[in-house]
């Protein structure tokens, strides 16, 4: 039978709402906001330099440099926390992963505007798995062409696995929630090819 569905489109992702229980994302939370060299970086706009509306850092093998908004990011050594979950996320997405970009997410004010993770050196499908701990946080899809959405709710201790070509069809956001309380980490693990051409910032 015919399904009025069938046609609309949905990004390629694989959702895992209760990856890690509870108490071990609790853990893991606390532990990062511990472990982790948070920076504040800045972003150009036609007003100016302001402050990106949240907390980054950058980890990864030596050789995984990575530009985007214009800053080049050289990768800070992995701590013992987030190389866990590397681990762990590798197993969940069955390949391999030489980075990862940390966001900390401090109150609902905090947000990501519309992009895609789609830079040359992420390769042509990228395979992004996205960690998230912490408040619950609203995580919209738009596709390029049709503007259809696809929101999630990505909650403590789920993983998110967005795969083929869902940053060439799809951005995504992480929206502002003036109602959101308490912090949210976010790591989106990938493989950055160092032998590709870097974007210059």
């Amino acid at each position: 039978m015919f399904d009025l569905f069938d046609d609309i489109p949905k990004p390629d992702i694989v959702w895992l709402p209760d990856w890690l229980d509870p108490p071990t994302a609790s853990d893991t939370l606390a532990a990062l906001i511990d472990e982790i060299t948070w920076q504040q970086d800045s972003m150009t706009t036609p007003a100016g330099k302001i402050p990106f509306p949240r907390l980054t850092a950058w980890q990864g093998d030596p050789d995984a440099v990575y530009v985007y908004s214009g800053i080049r990011n050289v990768p800070k050594p992995w701590t013992p926390t987030v190389l866990l979950l590397k681990t762990k996320a590798e197993d969940a997405a069955q390949t391999s992963f030489n980075s990862v970009l940390i966001n900390r997410y401090r109150t609902g004010m905090d947000s990501m505007g519309w992009h895609a993770d789609k830079e040359r050196e992420l390769g042509p499908q990228p395979v992004i798995a996205s960690v998230s701990l912490g408040t619950t946080r609203t995580f919209d899809f738009r596709h390029t062409k049709t503007r259809q959405t696809h929101t999630l709710q990505l909650t403590h201790g789920s993983l998110l696995i967005m795969q083929g070509r869902t940053q060439l069809e799809w951005a995504h956001r992480v929206p502002k929630e003036p109602e959101a309380r308490g912090e949210r980490i976010n790591l989106t693990f990938r493989y950055v090819d160092s032998s590709a051409p870097l974007k210059r910032p």
